[in-house]
């Protein structure tokens, strides 16, 4: 009798496990959305630019940010922590930073609180992915 019970708590939970992986899957594989991450984008302006003329401002320039080493625009004064943190910007690193700039680089200068939704970060690092190093779009917005 035990046995079957046992069996049968196993069943049900395996089943459980089973409907909720595709949940939780799709609650950290976020797609972000160009347009909607330019509207985002607007909450950084303040402070940073792209596009063909985007210069730097309080912030660096962001074109080409997506595959560029953290601190390393040559007209920009980083950070030392900055310039010493050793990354290069993918999606995954740029959600961290955004998230909670302060906490994921210790010692920067930015002073902006963070995006704590996850798909406002996903639709902005679509946003500025589309913008090579030179400010061109490489990528047409949805």
């Amino acid at each position: 009798m035990q046995a079957a019970a046992l069996r049968r708590a196993f069943y049900i939970a395996g089943l459980a496990i089973a409907m909720l992986a595709p949940v939780c899957a799709s609650a950290q594989d976020t797609t972000g959305d160009p347009a909607a991450g330019e509207t985002v984008f607007r909450k950084c302006m303040a402070c940073h630019r792209v596009g063909p003329d985007a210069r730097n401002a309080a912030g660096p320039e962001l074109n080409g940010i997506v595959g560029r080493q953290a601190g390393s625009l040559a007209d920009f004064n980083y950070s030392p922590a900055m310039k010493d943190s050793g990354i290069t910007w993918d999606a995954e690193s740029l959600s961290s930073f955004l998230e909670a700039p302060r906490q994921f680089v210790q010692g920067t200068r930015m002073a902006f609180a963070g995006l704590p939704d996850a798909q406002e970060r996903a639709n902005v690092i679509a946003y500025l992915s589309q913008f090579d190093a030179e400010g061109n779009t490489t990528a047409p917005a949805q």
